[in-house]
């Protein structure tokens, strides 16, 4: 979200539950989002948005400018299908290694470690397939325009990096284009 937001210039006041603390477990949470997840966007008439692509989609309209989720049909198409390979190809194993074999969230539930392990080949194999794709020197995932799926993989990977799981050195390709959305300013946001 932070970096959606900055690349569109917009300023949402923010409000920190705590999460480390249970705050996404707080009644006042679960009022905004039964499922207990952030983030949670809160309008002031109190209707509440969640799940960040949603968010995401509800400020493009607002702020069409630059346009991230693309233009035409053929480009929101393209957008839409990388933002869903950096979700699934990458993201949902990084977030089953997360839920089922890091340290961190052994004390608050229930892991299949082994299955969690499992995952972190899976997530190679994901940024080695990513490195192929990007051998044609394309500086953004879906072309010469940076996009949401840009920010779903940097995000993504920023993630694995968190979890142990970083780029293999061999995706010289994935390497180069993280540099890239690392040195962009919403990066830092």
């Amino acid at each position: 979200m932070r970096i959606f937001l900055a690349e569109k210039g917009v300023e949402v006041p923010e409000i920190r539950i705590g999460m480390m603390q249970g705050g996404h477990r707080s009644p006042e949470h679960l009022a905004r989002n039964s499922l207990g997840q952030v983030p949670v966007l809160e309008l002031d008439d109190g209707t509440t948005i969640s799940e960040t692509i949603a968010i995401c989609r509800y400020f493009e309209v607002l702020h069409p400018d630059p346009p991230l989720f693309g233009v035409s049909a053929l480009e929101q198409a393209q957008i839409e299908m990388w933002t869903r390979r950096m979700e699934f190809r990458l993201m949902v194993p990084i977030g089953m290694f997360w839920r089922h074999a890091h340290p961190l969230t052994a004390r608050l539930l229930k892991q299949n470690v082994e299955f969690g392990e499992s995952n972190r080949e899976v997530v190679e194999k994901g940024q080695l397939w990513l490195d192929r794709e990007l051998s044609d020197g394309r500086p953004y995932l879906t072309g010469d325009t940076y996009t949401i799926a840009d920010i779903a993989g940097q995000t993504a990977l920023d993630f694995a990096d968190f979890t142990s799981l970083s780029t293999p050195a061999e995706a010289k390709h994935v390497l180069a284009w993280r540099e890239r959305m690392a040195a962009r300013p919403s990066a830092s946001a």
